[in-house]
């Protein structure tokens, strides 16, 4: 079974991020071995146009099982996962000062898609695995790109798509605090699927 766990923000310092703990947790978590899973980590620019070629383009390579998009929230204390993404209100700008064509994801689509999957009892599985991360559950994952790339993934395939916010290290977990917690996302998840 192959699980893409990409990490769109993960090109480098952006903004306050001069680390970028999501990008660190993964790389951290591929190094983990998970009994019958591959993992296959992917670092995209925070480019929009990038996104929205390259993630197809990893769906259709791979034919995952689940893919898991995984950035930073300097509002995050908890691994938040996202319920759902919107198609449209990206105004702020990328790395390469640009946004979306009429500020939408994909055109023509629904204006707020919803992973399949139960974010509320991945979310109790975390919270109840004796973990010392928590996980918390969100519907605003911030119309920037992280929002934008998981709205591709659902609008490629609701049933097997995931988002996942992660605090900045330290704040309060370490790297490998944060691959434990993604280990036990995946675990859930798969449960579901």
């Amino acid at each position: 079974m192959q699980i893409i766990l990409e990490n769109f923000i993960g090109f480098g310092p952006f903004g306050v991020h001069t680390v970028n703990a999501s990008w660190v947790a993964v790389q951290e978590l591929a190094k983990k071995s998970i009994p019958g899973v591959i993992i296959v980590i992917r670092e995209i620019p925070v480019v929009y146009e990038t996104v929205k070629k390259q993630v197809p383009q990893l769906w259709n390579d791979v034919n995952p099982q689940l893919v898991i998009h995984v950035g930073v929230s300097k509002e995050a204390n908890a691994i938040t996962l996202e319920q759902q993404a919107h198609n449209d209100g990206y105004k702020r700008l990328d790395v390469l000062k640009t946004c979306p064509s009429n500020n939408c994801c994909v055109e023509g689509a629904d204006e707020c898609l919803m992973s399949s999957i139960d974010m509320e009892k991945v979310c109790s599985d975390v919270n109840g695995s004796g973990l010392k991360v928590k996980a918390v559950v969100s519907h605003d994952p911030g119309r920037y790109l992280c929002d934008f790339s998981y709205f591709v993934s659902l609008h490629i395939d609701r049933s097997k798509s995931a988002f996942v916010h992660v605090p900045p290290l330290g704040k309060p977990y370490t790297e490998l605090e944060l691959a434990d917690g993604l280990e036990q996302v995946i675990l859930s998840m798969l449960g579901q699927i």
